[in-house]
């Protein structure tokens, strides 16, 4: 990708303290983890129309991250005012959330695609009226028998699963400029296969 774009990467999740710790923040975690890594704190931070964000170089890219403070499954309009306010188009948005569907702590980058029953990227394709955005999917398994998705994605992580979460967390950063700074395609060859 040319260094010179702007590139918006958003982690999903719901505001509050009472989602704080939940699976369904796994985007949240993985955005602070990012903003840790590089440093990207400070005077450039902002809260402005449901959506907390700040503007960084990332080794070298331009890069602004952010979380929607609107709930999970009204994501999209808040992210969608924020590229259109920046002039970010879809495309070069990069979309980080949680998946059911992957076992935990696998980290697995796609491009494009449906939502996948997700109903953050639901909220996203339907507020961008296209889906050719990135996602870099973070792994939180299935539920156990008995227990409803809804009860799962909004339960909190066992001290086992945050340590296995944790170890996953911590190869985002590097991902995520891998992904910005070489592609998608290079990307996904270099870590969906782990």
């Amino acid at each position: 990708m040319p260094e010179h774009i702007l590139r918006l990467v958003v982690g999903l999740g719901n505001p509050g303290a009472g989602y704080q710790h939940t699976r369904h923040n796994a985007g949240f975690v993985a955005i602070d983890a990012i903003a840790d890594a590089y440093g990207v704190i400070g005077a450039s931070e902002r809260v402005d129309n449901d959506i907390w964000f700040a503007r960084s170089r990332i080794a070298t890219i331009d890069v602004m991250l952010a979380k929607p403070l609107a709930f999970m499954n009204r994501s999209g309009p808040p992210v969608h005012r924020l590229a259109d306010r920046f002039g970010i188009p879809c495309e070069d948005l990069l979309v980080v959330h949680d998946d059911i569907d992957l076992e935990l702590g696998r980290i697995k980058i796609k491009e494009k695609g449906g939502d996948g029953g997700h109903r953050g990227i639901s909220s996203l394709i339907d507020a961008f009226g296209r889906n050719d955005f990135t996602r870099l999917r973070i792994g939180i398994g299935r539920p156990q028998p008995g227990v409803s998705v809804t009860d799962h994605v909004l339960g909190r992580f066992s001290a086992e699963e945050r340590e296995i979460l944790g170890l996953a967390i911590e190869g985002i950063p590097t991902t995520v400029v891998t992904i910005l700074r070489d592609g998608t395609a290079v990307a996904m060859n270099r870590f969906n296969s782990r």
